[in-house]
């Protein structure tokens, strides 16, 4: 029985990785009226396994915390975070989950996964780039969000704001 045990090829597990909150980032794009505004969230977390060999091992949970949207301008951020937008009272959380991982010959890195936004869940394509040196890695997921995908300022209101937000994520990671 031992032998047959050996011949076992080991089950490959994905590195867990611990963001860094104070170093990470979770920033977007957008325009109002033809004039660009960059925003974040301060707060989210996110539950990251990784592993570079076999990004098909890999895992991403990630929850934000829609109030804690910032994009420099109190009056705008009021505007996102009300029922025409991210409905705080309602739906105070996105949620990101991987479904599967993709690496191309050219070693460029895919996440498929799912986005759920005011109760809207919709497939979402990121560009994962991924970089370790020991215990240490940065991971940086590039995306472009559909805001009238997820009900986000669906009335003539919000007819000024840009209809494609490209989304960006760094996180400083340490192995744990």
């Amino acid at each position: 029985m031992l032998p047959i045990l050996i011949l076992l090829p080991n089950a490959a597990q994905a590195r867990d990785w611990q963001a860094d909150a104070a170093q990470s980032t979770l920033t977007f794009k957008g325009s109002y009226q033809g004039e660009a505004f960059e925003g974040k969230f301060k707060k989210f977390e996110s539950a990251i396994s990784y592993d570079d060999a076999d990004a098909a091992k890999s895992k991403f949970d990630v929850k934000v915390d829609l109030a804690s949207v910032d994009t420099a301008s109190s009056e705008r951020d009021d505007s996102l975070k009300g029922a025409d937008f991210f409905d705080l009272k309602k739906f105070p959380q996105a949620h990101f989950v991987t479904t599967s991982f993709a690496k191309g010959a050219d070693g460029t890195v895919t996440a498929q996964g799912t986005l759920t936004i005011r109760d809207q869940t919709k497939p979402v394509t990121l560009k994962v780039k991924f970089a370790a040196t020991g215990d240490k890695a940065t991971l940086d997921v590039d995306t472009t969000l559909k805001r009238i995908d997820f009900g986000l300022g669906t009335g003539k209101d919000w007819a000024d704001i840009s209809a494609d937000i490209p989304v960006h994520g760094h996180l400083v990671l340490s192995g744990k």
